[in-house]
């Protein structure tokens, strides 16, 4: 079974329709990339996911729970959390008071996760008592990733997680979500640089107009000209 499925969701913004059917699936320990031209609707699936919109129809299921419509507080107490691409880390805040922000909802003690999330990333384990805001634009994608991995999720949605970031840092970022997605997290990525998002990736939905036009393997994806020709730039 999926950890997570949507099913035949249909969204949008009031009276207008954004999605028009859309499924999709992630298992655990995999990697999947959502990806299309802007305006296909990929955040508008994401957010329907997250709760941040309700469908008009369709159902999403959360290791078999029927979680539509729940509210997005809800949802991260089921195991899912959401990266968004901006506002995804408290600037005044250090890094450390960052981590320990994410893991808001435990009762445990969470001091052995901090570690791992700094052996995860190294470049926060020497900034612990640095502000957020003080942190490059990867660095503060990364303390982002390990503030959600604080909450031990099940399924990680990440927004553009490679927007303006140097292209080594792009794919650190993916390696990182690679490396998360083989301990046992589900991984859904939303991501405009097709190319280096589907080489990580096992599956990937490729969305035009509120429509799932292609479903495939990363690897296939990636050899399909129409796809190489709209996305990924030849």
């Amino acid at each position: 079974m999926s950890v997570l499925e949507a099913r035949g969701i249909f969204s949008g913004y009031g009276e207008m329709e954004i999605l028009h059917g859309v499924s999709l699936q992630v298992d655990r320990g995999e990697v999947v990339v959502i990806i299309g031209p802007n305006g296909a609707g990929k955040s508008t699936l994401m957010k329907t996911i997250f709760g941040l919109l309700v469908p008009t129809r369709g159902t999403v299921h959360l290791d078999g729970e029927d979680i539509t419509g729940l509210q997005p507080d809800r949802i991260v107490r089921k195991g899912m959390c959401l990266v968004p691409q901006t506002d995804n880390v408290f600037p005044s805040l250090t890094v450390q008071e960052n981590l320990e922000m994410g893991a808001f909802i435990r009762t445990d003690d969470f001091s052995g996760s901090l570690e791992e999330v700094y052996g995860r990333f190294p470049a926060l384990a020497g900034k612990r008592r640095l502000k957020a805001g003080a942190l490059s634009g990867g660095e503060r994608q990364m303390l982002a990733l390990g503030k959600a991995l604080m909450l031990e999720p099940r399924v990680i949605l990440l927004d553009e997680p490679s927007a303006g970031l140097a292209p080594q840092l792009v794919e650190e970022m993916f390696a990182r979500a690679r490396e998360i997605a083989d301990s046992g997290v589900a991984v859904a990525i939303i991501e405009q640089n097709a190319r280096a998002a589907l080489k990580i990736a096992q599956r990937g939905y490729v969305m035009v107009m509120g429509e799932t036009r292609f479903e495939d393997t990363g690897a296939a994806l990636l050899a399909k000209p129409e796809i190489r020709e709209l996305l990924v730039g030849g």
